[in-house]
């Protein structure tokens, strides 16, 4: 599923982010990935995005090596996968239904498919009756529930979550890892990139922890 074979990332200003990293996720895997400030674990999502470039080594997403995929390849890199940050990155302007339209919109899924799709996962993570409604009029966990909702329209082999409960409260937070563990348990692989220390004690999932740029602990 996700596969890094002694990959290297240095960054121009000399900073070595990711120094011979080697590790693989399965299929249907929960990982998180945890570290510093600083630690190089958002650029190892980054890399897993391709939105940085190894300078070594190889990296295989879903059984092909991405390394030198060419750019205008990378949309249909990313259709693969569903994003959700810190910051939940919600179009301001348009309902909780339309945000989560749009990135069906944006594959050029058919107008009959996204008006039977949405509805499907908005009631998945509990949004049915705030599908009018606004970011601005939504709570932070209900904003992070319409970017889940978001991430998981297209149908996603994995989940790809860069601090999702970086700005919730502790029992919103769970909440949202409670989601994560229920889309994981119907097959789609998350990858978790965060500090809550709390959280990675209690789910008792995979730990990745990266310190300087090294992997120092890979716990299954």
């Amino acid at each position: 599923m996700i596969e890094f074979k002694n990959v290297t990332k240095v960054y121009t200003t000399g900073t070595e982010a990711v120094h011979d990293a080697t590790f693989s996720i399965d299929k249907g895997e929960f990982a998180f990935l945890v570290g510093s400030s600083g630690s190089g674990k958002s650029t190892l999502i980054k890399l897993i995005l391709k939105e940085e470039e190894a300078n070594s080594g190889n990296i295989i997403i879903n059984g092909k090596d991405i390394t030198y995929l060419k750019p205008k390849r990378v949309p249909y890199l990313r259709r693969s996968m569903g994003v959700v940050f810190q910051d939940f990155r919600l179009l301001p302007d348009k309902t909780v239904y339309e945000n989560v339209a749009f990135a069906m919109y944006i594959v050029k899924s058919t107008p009959k498919h996204i008006r039977r799709r949405v509805p499907d996962v908005l009631a998945q993570v509990g949004l049915t009756e705030k599908a009018k409604m606004y970011p601005n009029e939504l709570s932070g966990g209900e904003q992070q529930r319409v970017a889940l909702a978001r991430a998981l329209v297209n149908n996603p082999s994995m989940i790809i979550a860069d601090e999702p409960t970086g700005n919730l409260d502790p029992n919103t937070a769970w909440d949202i890892m409670n989601l994560l563990t229920d889309i994981n348990a119907r097959g789609t692989t998350v990858v978790m990139a965060t500090h809550a220390k709390d959280i990675v004690k209690t789910m008792k999932k995979r730990v990745i922890q990266i310190e300087k740029g090294n992997i120092v602990r890979d716990d299954k």
